[in-house]
């Protein structure tokens, strides 16, 4: 497993359950020892020094469930080395960001899932870290609330330059708000790049809506393949020989054509063919 994130950028983190991306997180925290290699920032290795930069959220819930969310907050601040003035300052500053200012006084267990969520990203940002290093950041949430966490990290990013790592299994979100996207299989990066790059890369696809067009027409024409079919719209894949001009013209001469062009891959594609274990394909 080999990749960086760059200063910054907020690189997306996604593959399958149990694909090592969890385990790669624990590893650049410290959390579990590397069999081998390392984990870098800024050319050196990561040490328990840059370790106390980092912002780092476990997918599991990290909070005390009998502790007030205010309490909590001041709490990691402390932990972290601020002052008990700085730690209040703190606390109020990212409860009042991420909408749980009226939650200070309430206890962990008392508040919902999402809210839970907001209170554990805020334990992640409250010592002002250099990086974030976010484990399912998203999971739980309402939209309003994924729309406030990701406004966050993009001011992370963008007005800190702070790398920003985070997992998740929401690909549309991810497909939205990446700068790049690494996909894991069996703690492997099978692809890397930024979302349009990895589109590209897509088989080609096209879409073409055309009442002319039937099946004996299509195994006719060479290096086409049907993806999908609904009436008369057809999504084709193309192999590298086929020629999309040849398509538009077989189908003008059967009849009149009401939708065509290139289709490209979603991330939610892309994912899918890139985590698809060969083996296990074979097998099935």
């Amino acid at each position: 497993m080999t990749f960086d994130v760059r200063p910054g950028e907020l690189f997306g983190f996604v593959g399958s359950n149990g694909a090592g991306k969890t385990t790669t997180m624990r590893l650049i925290m410290g959390v579990m020892a590397a069999d081998a290699g390392e984990v870098r920032w800024e050319g050196k290795p990561v040490d328990l020094a840059a370790r106390r930069r980092i912002g780092y959220m476990p997918e599991e819930r990290g909070l005390y469930p009998r502790m007030k969310v205010g309490a909590q907050l001041q709490y990691f601040a402390r932990l972290h080395g601020l002052s008990q003035f700085e730690a209040s300052s703190a606390a109020e500053l990212w409860m009042m960001r991420l909408g749980i200012e009226k939650r200070a006084e309430d206890d962990v267990l008392k508040l919902s899932l999402g809210n839970q969520q907001r209170v554990q990203l805020a334990t992640a940002l409250v010592h002002n870290p250099d990086i974030l290093v976010l484990d399912e950041p998203f999971s739980g949430l309402d939209p309003v609330a994924v729309d406030v966490m990701s406004a966050v990290l993009r001011e992370r990013s963008v007005e800190r330059g702070s790398p920003v790592l985070f997992s998740s299994h929401q690909l549309d979100l991810v497909e939205r708000i990446c700068d790049r996207v690494g996909i894991v299989r069996n703690g492997t990066m099978v692809a890397c790049g930024t979302v349009d790059e990895l589109r590209s890369r897509g088989p080609a696809r096209v879409v073409i809506d055309a009442p002319g067009l039937d099946d004996d027409l299509i195994t006719r024409m060479p290096g086409v393949s049907v993806d999908e079919r609904e009436a008369s719209r057809w999504i084709l894949r193309l192999d590298d020989h086929a020629e999309d001009h040849y398509i538009l013209a077989t189908a003008m001469a059967a009849g009149p054509v009401r939708e065509f062009g290139r289709v490209l891959p979603t991330l939610t594609d892309l994912f899918r063919d890139a985590t698809v274990d060969p083996k296990v394909e074979a097998a099935a």
